[in-house]
């Protein structure tokens, strides 16, 4: 009988010791994967020194190079004085037409509701656009973001910019929830 109560005492602490490393071992994996996850972010930034160099006719023409890398058709720079909000105007790969405003802004800058007020005046109206997509080199405010959401417009932050200088193809971020996505966080001017 000792035998046994002994046996279910062994047997219950060596459960609450499994359970108390599989808990510590969830932990530290989804502690391992948010720290992967701000190392791919910051990885995808630095890709983008240059971009941070660049002037305005250089990050359009950089943007369109971009679109064309992704498949997009007819893509045209035709950012400068009286654009109407567009800088970059092309076809997607499914033939949907594609509108895009650029802003190379200084990493530690924003970009905030006007401009996309601006931007979605002009996008549909004057341009035609089926995806409108406003893309900067910093953060957009979290107003702006509101305002991105509300009527669905694509915006490319600095970090999702990073990820499409790596490789991801413009259509990943035309679904995005911009309501739920990104950050409104300035970077540093050092980071």
């Amino acid at each position: 009988m000792v035998t046994l109560v002994l046996l279910v005492v062994a047997g219950v602490a060596v459960a609450a010791v499994v359970a108390g490393l599989v808990r510590a071992g969830r932990r530290e994996a989804r502690a391992e994967q948010a720290r992967r996850q701000e190392e791919e972010r910051r990885r995808a930034r630095r890709l983008l020194t240059a971009v941070w160099k660049m002037n305005g006719a250089q990050f359009e023409e950089y943007v369109a190079g971009l679109c064309r890398r992704d498949g997009c058709t007819e893509v045209q720079r035709v950012g400068g004085a009286g654009d109407l909000g567009a800088d970059v105007i092309g076809f997607l790969p499914d033939g949907r037409k594609l509108v895009i405003q650029c802003k190379r802004y200084a990493k530690h800058r924003s970009v905030g509701s006007r401009d996309l007020q601006t931007f979605n005046g002009t996008a549909r109206d004057e341009h035609g656009a089926d995806a409108p997509v406003f893309v900067a080199s910093c953060v957009f405010t979290q107003q702006a973001r509101a305002f991105a959401a509300k009527h669905h417009l694509v915006l490319i932050d600095v970090n999702l910019l990073g990820f499409w200088n790596s490789g991801t193809p413009l259509t990943a971020f035309l679904d995005l929830d911009i309501g739920r996505s990104g950050n409104h966080r300035k970077i540093a001017p050092d980071d």
